[in-house]
């Protein structure tokens, strides 16, 4: 799991919380854009 912070929500926000889904999904996409792949 490599945005474990996503699994549970600490955040007080909801932008907060918006603004690390957004950063994680960014994150995916371009693993996905450049094939990439990450060490597990």
């Amino acid at each position: 799991m490599n945005h474990r912070r996503l699994a549970r929500d600490y955040e007080a926000l909801p932008a907060r919380s918006e603004a690390v889904i957004h950063g994680a999904m960014i994150g995916l996409m371009t693993r996905r854009l450049t094939g990439e792949t990450t060490q597990t």
